[in-house]
């Protein structure tokens, strides 16, 4: 068995015999290299307990795209399914108070007035809150999708494919019609989003922006050792997990080839070489790490694979790379998570806008409390009535 801090290379050192890396790459193609799934109970917990703060998250935003931010409240009940809502609405309006008001209107002049739900006060001040943090953090906000942008093919990105994964990166609501047009000098938005024609394009390279984690992890050692630190990827293994003798080899030796930055030019690289798999597993890496939670869902990057050169059988490189990423299977959907990014089911790798779910998270507990205090008080007046009926039938 081994520990979970023992790293893949150390593994393989003591495993395996040395050969010459550019020899045994060629020999064994990526393709047939196989390694079984295993499931990950801690790192599924973690994606578990942002569940109940994700589901708020979705009903928040089909409130919020609505025209004056309201709607009937039967339009939502018919909504359940696509918003995932195991519960009728009311229900989760009671269980979740502090989101939305009801009240009463009509649909249209003349009609029967029916309930409908509104965004509340508290839920209004939490968005101010937001649109604060975004403006603060606007510069790093800006650095994420320049990078975004440098990694692509082209330098060039669908701009409705950015607006798709505005909640994995953060980004704000406004991101094409109001924060892109105030970065002339890096971006430039070509057609109307919306409309399935619409490409952001990198109009200036800043270099500042062209260095990957795993480049300034080993830039930060060598600055704290005083030796040069070769930049790569930390494997470790979790725990349990024991790869076969031909995985092990193939891994010691890839990981032995130089890294290469996912910002770099690889237009002349072979599809199919151990070389494009190392800016592969580059590109993955940088894009999770630039992502909120430090995980995606696999379907959500499958819509960037001519953006960044990926191969349709790019899941496998999850994988195949187990000591780097993992593909959790919760809820029905494949999730790549980045693993260094976590300590059992804790994110500790905190990405700086995470403080809007953090403000959220408090809006969302300060409703359940009211709720508990609600429900306890309501046992306490059934158990007062129940004692009163107790003496007067005992009278």
């Amino acid at each position: 068995m081994l520990s979970k801090t023992r790293t893949i290379s150390s593994y393989l050192h003591n495993h395996t015999w040395h050969r010459n890396p550019e020899t045994h790459l060629q020999m064994k193609s990526i393709s047939s290299l196989k390694v079984v799934w295993r499931k990950d109970q801690k790192l599924d917990q973690a994606i578990e307990n942002d569940k109940q703060y994700k589901l708020c998250a979705r009903v928040v935003k089909e409130v919020l795209n609505e025209p004056g931010q309201k709607i009937p409240l039967r339009y939502l009940e018919k909504r359940r399914e696509r918003l995932r809502l195991r519960t009728k609405v009311t229900t989760f309006i009671g269980k979740n108070p502090g989101l939305f008001d009801i009240y009463y209107d009509r649909i249209k002049p003349k009609t029967e007035r029916v309930q409908f739900l509104r965004v509340s006060d508290r839920l209004r001040l939490f968005l101010e809150q937001e649109k604060r943090i975004h403006m603060e953090n606007e510069p790093f906000i800006v650095s994420k999708l320049c990078k975004l942008l440098m990694m692509a093919k082209n330098k060039v990105v669908s701009a409705d494919k950015l607006v798709d994964v505005k909640r994995e990166f953060a980004f704000p609501n406004d991101l094409m019609a109001n924060l892109v047009p105030k970065y002339p000098q890096y971006f430039r938005l070509v057609g109307a989003p919306g409309e399935g024609k619409s490409f952001l394009e990198l109009v200036e390279w800043n270099p500042e922006f062209a260095k990957s984690v795993i480049e300034k992890r080993a830039e930060e050692e060598s600055s704290l050792t005083g030796i040069r630190v070769r930049p790569n990827f930390d494997h470790k293994l979790p725990q349990g997990f024991l790869l076969k003798k031909e995985m092990r080899e193939w891994i010691r030796d890839w990981m032995e080839l130089d890294y290469i930055s996912p910002y770099e030019d690889v237009s002349n690289l072979d599809q199919a070489s151990p070389e494009m798999e190392k800016r592969t597993v580059g590109v993955f890496h940088e894009l999770l790490s630039l992502s909120l939670f430090k995980r995606v869902p696999v379907p959500i990057l499958g819509k960037f694979c001519d953006e960044y050169r990926f191969s349709n059988a790019f899941p496998n490189v999850f994988t195949r790379h187990s000591g780097l990423f993992y593909v959790s299977q919760k809820g029905g959907i494949k999730t790549a998570v980045l693993r260094e990014a976590y300590k059992d089911d804790q994110l500790i790798d905190r990405d700086p806008l995470l403080q809007i779910q953090d403000k959220f998270v408090e809006l969302l507990e300060e409703g359940w409390r009211e709720s508990a205090e609600q429900l306890r008080l309501q046992r306490e007046e059934v158990k007062k009535n129940v004692e009163v009926m107790a003496v007067r039938n005992e009278e």
